[in-house]
């Protein structure tokens, strides 16, 4: 038995607003471009180019989806009808912290509407008020990959600096709103992925640039924009209020070189830099730093950066770093086997399991990476994101027996308490997820990494019913004994 010692730590669950919520059409919502992505059948999932790489002329196709195709995340989990009931379960396991997203769709449908809906403000408020009553804290992911279409149809995505003043209409009056509720905000999911896919964060469409050159500069150009808008947030939020804890969210993506050779270890080094530090460096320091302008350079990037932009991001720093953690790679500038990693391509490590979506179950890595990040920025650390997914089934008791589950989540625990043991300021952990979602990157229902089961299958055949994994068993004693 091991003894998480930290008292008052935030233990909780995350999900997407896209991935759960449903109710697409519903009170003047309108079309994301999370929603424009079809269920693919016999997907390899092991390639996730297969689901990142749908044409721009199949995601407008699916605007009158003439072909009948399922687009799951239309439907998610139904959460927009059953939140009290999903609630109620986060309470009875004792979640501390629930970090979920809200649709910019919702709250302002054709991105420069005059006044928000009401009836999005009014949703929300329901939902949060909900988790209050239940004494479960909350987390805000402002912006979590759905960005509604008639934002990228009008404006062309993040690259239009006037996207940022659209976003900054929106997140202020969500502030506004909810300052009073909230505990603590992220204003972007994952902010790296603009660079991995441009789609999924961005909504820029690879087909509408000439060169692979013009794409990736229009990606940072996009991502610079994103960043200029979360600082601008933060300087908003704060003269708001004093008390707004505002912090980042990457995916990050810890490698290893794949052997002691100095250049794999260099390029390891250089790969984690442009991947990873780079985001924290830049949102942490406020500014661009040496390396990633050697790249710029080298790949001929030129991008439209203001001083009055850079101010803004030098003065509104992150009150403290979130991120993502699934799966860690290796790096070898020779050829080597390969694998999936949270939407990013890495070698293979032969002293590591993987999942069936070729993921590394790598516990001990959450240990480096939260040291890493700890010893180079020392801002309290919030995982906000870290979870398997399975393939399932109930079996006749209604039931699933999901040790490996519970051996993954606990041995990631274990390794975040040791982390804080070393003398990291690690303040809480949401897992993904509480309950099953629609999978964000190959859009299965089958792909299940939730505590609780939903009766949907990839096609969104099913009851939808809740039922209760035996982890959600183990997670609740978890939490009365602090023993893992």
């Amino acid at each position: 038995m091991y003894k998480f010692k930290k008292e008052n730590f935030l233990w909780g669950g995350a999900t997407a607003a896209s991935q759960v919520e449903g109710a697409w059409n519903l009170n003047n919502k309108s079309l994301t471009i999370s929603e424009m992505r079809p269920f693919i059948k016999n997907l390899d999932r092991k390639n996730i180019k297969d689901v990142l790489d749908i044409s721009k002329e199949n995601y407008l196709k699916s605007i009158e989806n003439k072909d009948n195709l399922h687009y799951p995340k239309r439907f998610g989990v139904d959460f927009y009808h059953r939140y009290k009931e999903d609630i109620k379960l986060f309470k009875e396991c004792h979640l501390g912290i629930y970090r979920l997203s809200m649709a910019w769709a919702r709250i302002f449908p054709n991105g420069d509407d005059e006044k928000p809906n009401e009836a999005g403000l009014k949703f929300y408020r329901d939902v949060f008020e909900e988790c209050k009553k239940n004494n479960i804290k909350i987390m805000v992911t402002i912006n979590h990959f759905d960005l509604p279409y008639p934002i990228i149809e009008k404006y062309g995505g993040w690259v239009n600096k006037k996207v940022t003043d659209l976003y900054l209409k929106y997140a202020v009056t969500i502030f506004k709103e909810f300052k009073d509720i909230v505990d603590y905000w992220l204003p972007f999911n994952e902010i790296n992925v603009a660079i991995w896919s441009g789609v999924t964060g961005l909504g820029i469409f690879r087909e509408d640039y000439k060169s692979n050159k013009l794409y990736l500069e229009a990606c940072y150009q996009g991502l610079h924009n994103q960043f200029y808008a979360q600082a601008k947030f933060i300087e908003e939020a704060k003269n708001i209020s004093h008390e707004a804890k505002i912090g980042c969210m990457v995916a990050n993506s810890t490698n290893y070189p794949l052997n002691c050779d100095p250049k794999n270890v260099r390029e390891c080094q250089r790969l984690q830099q442009i991947h990873r530090f780079f985001f924290y460096d830049l949102m942490v320091y406020g500014s661009y730093p040496s390396y990633i302008n050697r790249f710029f350079k080298e790949n001929n990037i030129n991008l439209e950066i203001k001083k009055n932009e850079m101010e803004t991001i030098k003065n509104n720093k992150i009150d403290f770093i979130s991120f993502s953690y699934y799966a860690t790679g290796t790096i070898s500038l020779d050829e080597s086997d390969k694998t999936e990693s949270n939407l990013t391509i890495a070698g293979k490590n032969p002293y590591l399991k993987a999942t069936d979506w070729g993921w590394h179950i790598d516990s001990i890595g959450i240990r480096i990476t939260i040291n890493e990040i700890w010893d180079k920025y020392h801002l309290p650390i919030f995982i906000s994101e870290n979870g398997i997914g399975v393939l399932e089934k109930l079996n006749e008791q209604n039931t699933i027996e999901d040790d490996y589950r519970i051996d993954y989540l606990k041995e990631h625990m274990i390794q975040i308490g040791e982390a804080i043991e070393d003398g990291c300021d690690v303040f809480g952990y949401t897992m993904w997820t509480p309950i099953d979602v629609v999978s964000a990157g190959t859009n299965e229902m089958s792909k299940r990494y939730g505590m609780i089961y939903v009766d949907y299958d990839d096609f969104h055949n099913g009851t939808g019913n809740r039922y209760l994994k035996k982890s959600y068993h183990w997670f609740k004693k978890f939490r009365e004994t602090n023993l893992l």
